[in-house]
């Protein structure tokens, strides 16, 4: 173990609305699916449940309007279905990602990604944009009991990077993905949609940016505490 443990040493990034521009993709592909089975959504309904599984959404609204069409399982496989395929036609990076990428591996900090997205989707992104070779390790909330804002997937990645939490940066957009990052014991830098910017949750992040454009060397400094 490190003579200090909390020493920064390795960043985790979240997928949808950080790596890529896909939150529109999903808000999509839920007014649609849901539409067909009689629910009518507006693009602010799909803004509460950001960052949670695609499951875990489906519920949520079953359980405030239930439907009487197909059950809320089967609608959650033709949503994710959905996306993937908008990944592929229409997926482009999120500005600043790669930038953020070679900044943190400049300064020998490990990478890894928790998404609380399906293993296929995530499979979906990461090809898509070429971006495998750069994560040690890849986690899906699909995998965990909870999703966020529950902390599973980010202590899940932290203990198959072999750190403690406290040695980990997070870098969400949503304010449950924020709030798993946080309870796990982990700093964290908001990049939220603009939709949410003045939502006064965001303020527990330990830096907030309106984009990953903006994240520099003095920026990565302060957070390292240099």
């Amino acid at each position: 173990m490190p003579s200090n443990p909390s020493r920064l040493q390795a960043v985790i990034f979240d997928m949808d609305g950080i790596l890529i521009d896909s939150e529109p993709f999903w808000r999509e592909a839920e007014i649609e699916v849901f539409g067909r089975n009689g629910l009518r959504l507006t693009e602010a309904d799909c803004m509460l449940t950001t960052g949670m599984r695609i499951g875990e959404v489906t519920r949520y609204w079953y359980e405030r309007r239930p439907w009487k069409g197909l059950p809320p399982d089967i609608l959650a496989g033709e949503i994710l279905e959905g996306v993937i395929r908008r990944v592929g036609e229409r997926g482009t990076a999120m500005p600043g990602s790669r930038d953020a990428i070679r900044l943190f591996q400049g300064r020998g900090l490990r990478l890894a990604l928790a998404s609380s997205s399906a293993v296929s989707l995530i499979d979906s992104v990461i090809d898509h944009l070429e971006l495998r070779s750069f994560f040690d390790v890849i986690c899906s909330a699909e995998n965990e009991p909870r999703g966020k804002p529950h902390p599973d997937v980010y202590l899940s990645a932290a203990a198959r990077l072999g750190l403690l939490p406290q040695a980990c940066l997070a870098v969400e957009d949503s304010i449950a993905g924020m709030q798993a990052a946080k309870a796990a014991g982990m700093r964290c830098i908001a990049v939220p949609l603009p939709e949410l910017r003045a939502d006064a949750r965001y303020n527990t992040a330990d830096l907030i940016l309106d984009s990953l454009v903006q994240l520099d060397e003095e920026v990565l400094k302060s957070l390292m505490g240099e």
